[in-house]
């Protein structure tokens, strides 16, 4: 049976897996990795430590495998996006710390960007908003405060990317990047589907910079055998998110996904046409197969599953994770108590930053359950104010949610995701849905797969859950959160 290897970069941590046709897995490795705080709201990493741990996880999933490494057809690459790595062109030797996606130095950029009134433009073009998170930002702090890159920039020998391009430039030789991945620096017309000059201008980046986008599914090149031990083609790059909305089988327009961790990335397919929103999401291109295109609407909610550690970290009102739904399953509703966890500002569709958390509806009668019911229940609520976003700015409705991360485990939550929702949750049966989508693009890529309907079968759902709340219910419940996300941004 021909062999997948997946390679995951993400923030924390670099993993290699191998996945059969069949989407089991047969050897896996993950490494972590090292984060650098040098100032207040500044995070970096190491470009040559992210390199040397994926050549690390490679090489042990493929020694794992002996004899059977010679039936690995293709790998594919995921990644943390908006990460900005600098390096020689000629030596490969990295110039500067990685500034990290969650690195807010660039925020005066940002500032002065907003105040030449050019953000409409970029918004129209890119589909996203001028953030820090971004990484022209990055780029362009850099290139302001260094003279030396800027020198090495202007001269030609400086090369700028994702972690795809990093990777893929010192395991392949080749300087490149996907449509997804470009689709995050806030240089790229995702219309056009090519770096943009008017945004490069705006940036004040040299273009000779920038690595050449291609098909999220199709040849990048071949991982050089020196690296760890055998020679295997790249058929499929794409972002993280936009890996993992492959991998939970989001193929037709309406169907989304959401990872439930410290907080949460729903994504939704909008179909062959870039949508840009008008309430607070991101539009980015998903991932681009030949001709075929395919954009989605995102949305992040800051504080997802981060509000249960809270309430036992910092409250102490439970002990440990697993008993809330426990508790919250102990009373028959949430007694009018709303929990809006914004410790750290609300995300979309909001984007409010000084907003802070507030519970709300609390009487005499109230305890400890109502509240933890209602900090669970605020993850629900969180995202149908992105699901109902990304309905109006698309027009097209929500087909299925389909779902992973840890808070999936709580059966409470997920089952009052779907009433609020009035949606099929769908469960993923495989957890590393990231890994997962990036291997299926490189199948596709090299012919294992004929089309979108052969990697259906590979995707499979341990449980679903249907929405059992009456209308009357669920607007009350939604107009009692409304009502508490108001006071909130008072």
């Amino acid at each position: 049976m021909e062999l997948i290897l997946s390679i995951d970069q993400g923030t924390t941590s670099s993993r290699a897996i191998i996945f059969d046709t069949d989407g089991t897995v047969l050897s896996d490795e993950r490494v972590e990795l090292t984060q650098y705080y040098p100032k207040p709201g500044w995070v970096e990493q190491d470009a040559d430590e992210i390199l040397k741990s994926v050549v690390k996880v490679c090489g042990a999933v493929v020694e794992k495998l002996g004899d059977r490494s010679k039936d690995i057809v293709a790998a594919g690459i995921t990644n943390q996006r908006e990460s900005t790595v600098v390096w020689d062109r000629k030596s490969g030797r990295p110039l500067h710390r990685v500034i990290v996606w969650q690195c807010r130095r660039s925020s005066g950029i940002c500032d002065e960007i907003k105040g030449e009134g050019v953000e409409p433009v970029i918004r129209e073009k890119t589909g996203l908003v001028v953030d820090p998170y971004f990484s022209a930002t990055k780029l362009t702090w850099l290139l302001r405060n260094n003279e030396d890159l800027r020198k090495a920039a202007e001269k030609g020998q400086l090369c700028f990317g994702t972690i795809d391009s990093w990777l893929l430039y010192k395991l392949t030789g080749k300087h490149l990047t996907d449509f997804s991945n470009a689709s995050r620096t806030l240089l790229f017309n995702i219309e056009k589907l090519d770096f943009d000059e008017d945004l490069i201008d705006i940036f004040g980046i040299p273009v000779g910079i920038l690595p050449e986008p291609r098909p999220s599914i199709s040849l990048f090149g071949n991982i050089e055998k020196k690296w760890f031990g055998i020679e295997v083609p790249v058929y499929g790059v794409a972002g993280d998110q936009q890996a993992s909305l492959f991998g939970h089988g989001c193929f037709e327009p309406g169907m989304a996904k959401n990872t439930y961790g410290t907080g949460c990335f729903l994504l939704m397919n909008v179909g062959e046409r870039p949508c840009i929103s008008q309430r607070g999401l991101l539009g980015t291109v998903a991932w681009v197969n030949g001709s075929r295109r395919t954009y989605a609407l995102e949305g992040s909610v800051f504080i997802a599953g981060a509000v249960v550690k809270w309430l036992r970290d910092m409250l102490g009102v439970i002990e440990d994770v697993s008993v809330s739904e426990e508790l919250a399953r102990s009373i028959p509703d949430n007694g009018g108590v709303y929990f809006v966890p914004a410790f750290v500002g609300l995300g979309a569709p909001y984007w409010n930053a000084d907003c802070r958390g507030l519970i709300t509806g609390l009487t005499g009668g109230s305890g400890k359950a109502h509240v933890v019911r209602a900090a669970l229940e605020s993850i629900c609520y969180q995202a149908w104010e992105i699901v109902n976003a990304m309905e109006e700015d698309s027009g097209v409705s929500l087909r299925e949610l389909r779902v992973d991360g840890g808070v999936t485990e709580n059966e409470f939550v997920m089952q009052f995701q779907s009433d609020i929702l009035n949606k099929t949750v769908a469960k993923t049966y495989v957890t590393e849905t990231t890994a997962l989508g990036v291997a299926l693009m490189a199948g596709m890529g090299c012919g294992i797969f004929n089309d979108f309907s052969d990697v259906k079968r590979v995707v499979k759902y341990e449980k679903k859950y249907e929405p059992q709340m009456n209308s009357d219910k669920r607007n009350e419940l939604l107009d009692g959160w409304k009502k508490a996300v108001k006071r909130t941004l008072m």
